[in-house]
């Protein structure tokens, strides 16, 4: 049996990556693994970094940041032949046996396994599961909160049930910090979608795979520290989330049906711009401008 291609993209990732490759050899207990890296031209000293604590790992240079999903496209291709992928954040942390318990739930319709994701510091595991986007959940979103609207499937994309994390779940998608994807999903699904230079890449691939007949699944036996970004304050990234999530939603919807929900996505940030978030503000101010939803370049 091939290794597991563990796949990370970096970009100035120098200061996590140390964490990140002492943590891999207990993560990934029990399995033969590899480790390829897709660095997105960095200007630090990622790849110096990658070349000292793990000179048997596959380096790919893309030589521009070309994005999380060009950088995971790049490393899968130089991971040709491998039965199956582990795509790592290199700010994940993963814990004693994480990578076998996933891929070991792999298969009977599983595409994609996903692991109790832990933010640093805390003890009761990230809501990192997902329903699909629709117009009433981001208009439930936007008039109550994601938190409080996660109670009511219907109302929110988040979910939030406690009981759902501590059995495995099938969820319409997850958050991408970790994720392992059988051979299988990925000879199905192919490359990953590269005009979404960040956020929403990983929401389409599973929505793609569930087309396809392979869901995604929590496995509360596996589980990870993921040290977390900056998207929530950051305005910048923040407004490339939001229209990525709207241009998402209109490749799988009408014009009407995209038009209602970009309204509700912009009375959620809206509200929240007017309580005083930046991010929010230059999230609302993006929506409204003209040609906002054609294809979002980098930051």
């Amino acid at each position: 049996m091939s290794p597991v291609a563990v796949i990370v993209v970096t970009w100035n990732s120098a200061a996590v990556l140390p964490g990140f490759l002492a943590a891999l050899p207990d993560g990934m207990a029990g399995l033969d693994w590899r480790l390829v890296v897709a660095d997105n031209d960095s200007s630090d000293d990622t790849v110096d970094v990658l070349r000292t604590l793990a000179p048997d790992a596959t380096i790919v240079q893309t030589g521009r940041n070309a994005g999380y999903a060009a950088g995971i496209n790049a490393a899968l291709t130089a991971a040709e032949g491998s039965e199956g992928v582990l795509i790592c954040n290199p700010d994940i942390r993963m814990r004693q046996g994480c990578a076998k318990r996933l891929v070991d739930s792999l298969g009977d319709g599983v595409g994609i396994a996903v692991p109790l994701l832990y933010e640093e510091g805390r003890d009761t595991p990230h809501h990192s599961l997902r329903r699909e986007s629709s117009v009433l959940r981001a208009l439930g979103e936007a008039v109550i909160g994601n938190t409080r609207a996660g109670r009511f499937p219907a109302l929110s994309e988040l979910v939030t049930d406690p009981a759902v994390y501590q059995r495995p779940t099938r969820a319409d998608w997850a958050t991408g910090a970790l994720m392992a994807i059988s051979g299988e999903c990925l000879a199905a699904c192919g490359r990953w979608d590269e005009s979404f230079f960040l956020y929403s890449e990983e929401t389409e691939y599973c929505l793609r795979a569930r087309d396809r007949g392979y869901a995604t699944q929590l496995e509360p036996s596996a589980e990870a520290v993921h040290l977390g970004g900056d998207s929530q304050v950051s305005p910048r990234l923040w407004t490339l989330l939001t229209l990525n999530r709207v241009r998402l939603y209109r490749r799988r919807h009408g014009a009407l049906a995209t038009a209602a929900f970009r309204a509700a996505v912009l009375l959620r940030e809206t509200s929240r711009a007017v309580l005083g978030r930046p991010a929010s503000r230059a999230a609302a101010a993006a929506l409204t401008r003209p040609g906002a939803l054609r294809a979002t370049p980098g930051p």
